[in-house]
């Protein structure tokens, strides 16, 4: 059985609602970042970046990063595309969100990843938010005239979802991102969507 390690509203809800719509038996086990059990000797044997999600395998091995586990879900689940192409495509999205949309919002959120002098946090916060901002709008464009991140849905839709409540926690307007909220509305449709958010305590 597989075992999910989250933190409630982190960007392991893209795989807790990945597994949720498998309608398979999962365990879910959450880290609780305020009592930094994400930096506890027992979750660093897990994951010794200390960051959320991992996944327990069903041979008992940990598995890393969405830039894995979402691939690996969407393989096992059959929300993955099939054609070589789609699945680059795919791939590129999730690296999208991973590589650069992510760690803008790390910038805001922890700037003491980035420089030890609390001098200049406050200018790496602005930078972040620009930046955050910036990628919300070229998100919102990329969903013109679609339903979905991809083609179709696939696991690349709920790690979308993440960011429209931290846009939210950002204080962005996000209704003005027409695209993107149409998008919300439309994972919210999804019971299992409803389900993890409930679960994870979290309100749009």
């Amino acid at each position: 059985m597989l075992t999910l390690y989250f933190s409630p509203g982190a960007c392991s809800m893209a795989a807790h609602v990945v597994l949720q719509e498998s309608g398979e038996e999962y365990k879910s086990q959450r880290v609780n970042f305020a009592d930094a059990e994400q930096h506890s000797e027992a979750y660093l044997k897990i994951n010794p970046q200390g960051r959320v999600p991992a996944l327990i395998l069903d041979d008992g091995e940990p598995l890393a990063e969405n830039t894995a586990i979402l691939p690996y879900l969407g393989k096992r689940f059959g929300l993955w595309p099939t054609d070589p192409i789609t699945e680059a495509r795919v791939l590129s999205l999730i690296g999208f969100l991973a590589t650069n949309v992510h760690p803008s919002v790390a910038h805001m959120w922890r700037p003491g990843r980035y420089a030890a002098d609390p001098n200049v946090h406050p200018q790496i916060q602005e930078r972040g938010r620009e930046t955050f901002d910036g990628y919300l709008q070229q998100i919102d464009r990329k969903l013109a005239g679609r339903n979905w991140f991809s083609d179709q849905y696939s696991v690349a839709d709920p790690y979308l979802f993440v960011f429209y409540p931290w846009g939210l926690r950002r204080g962005y307007p996000m209704q003005e991102l027409k695209n993107f909220t149409a998008f919300k509305d439309r994972m919210l449709d999804r019971p299992a969507v409803q389900h993890i958010l409930a679960k994870e305590k979290i309100t749009l």
